[in-house]
């Protein structure tokens, strides 16, 4: 079929794409397609990928789901990851454990401090602007003010849930009201995947780190840590 080559050319362009936030578009034939943005238009789809735009009809849609863009850092010692002594440093000041700071960024921006996604959260943590503003951020894209205010917002959903670090992440991700309207990791397919992906890329660098410079932590958040409230 017509459809079917069409969808097997634009898989192909895809694929050779650089990564980029993106969702994938699930056909009836299982296919699946990876879409940058895409637009109902009557009975049709209009898809947005790497090359440009393709039509579908929307019987032919099953369903749309997010695509997990980055790819997890090398399960290599913190220290020698990129921004390592970055990471130690806020680490140590904000008492939040480093490989999971780590684990954040890599899912957060795959440690490109340039990185903006479609909600306009900024940087290697991906901070909005208005979070930034609240931590006292002058220049969202510096790494080390990045890390250090992104870092302290975590240490804040930590001590608020009280070291639940599912709902610490669910809250990084989709914000701490909706968790509070849920009352759990709210039923976002977005913020389901995200918690997963984090838990699993700590759980492996918690299995085969080395040697680091800070002593293993009993919990991610020390709790006797006080520090004012910037909410």
């Amino acid at each position: 079929m017509r459809l079917n080559r069409i969808v097997i050319a634009l898989c192909a362009i895809s694929a050779m794409a650089s990564a980029a936030r993106a969702e994938y578009v699930v056909l009836r034939s299982g296919q699946r397609l990876s879409v940058t943005s895409y637009q109902r238009e009557g009975d049709k789809y209009k898809l947005q990928i790497a090359g440009g735009t393709v039509e579908v009809a929307a019987g032919e849609v099953v369903s749309i789901e997010p695509e997990d863009v980055f790819t997890p850092a090398k399960h290599d010692d913190t220290v020698k990851a990129p921004f390592g002594e970055l990471i130690e440093a806020a680490s140590a000041q904000y008492h939040v454990d480093a490989d999971l700071i780590t684990s954040v960024i890599a899912a957060e921006s795959n440690f490109d401090p340039k990185a903006v996604s479609r909600r306009n959260a900024r940087g290697l943590m991906q901070l909005l602007p208005e979070t930034a503003v609240r931590l006292g951020v002058q220049d969202i894209f510096d790494p080390k003010e990045n890390i250090d205010a992104g870092t302290q917002y975590l240490g804040e959903l930590l001590k608020q849930y009280k070291n639940d670090l599912v709902l610490a992440l669910a809250a990084y991700n989709a914000g701490p009201e909706k968790v509070q309207k849920f009352g759990k990791v709210p039923p976002y397919a977005e913020t389901i995947s995200y918690v997963r992906r984090i838990k699993r890329d700590l759980e492996s660098r918690k299995s085969g780190a080395g040697a680091k410079l800070n002593q293993p932590r009993k919990s991610l958040s020390d709790p006797a840590a006080t520090r004012t409230e910037n909410r």
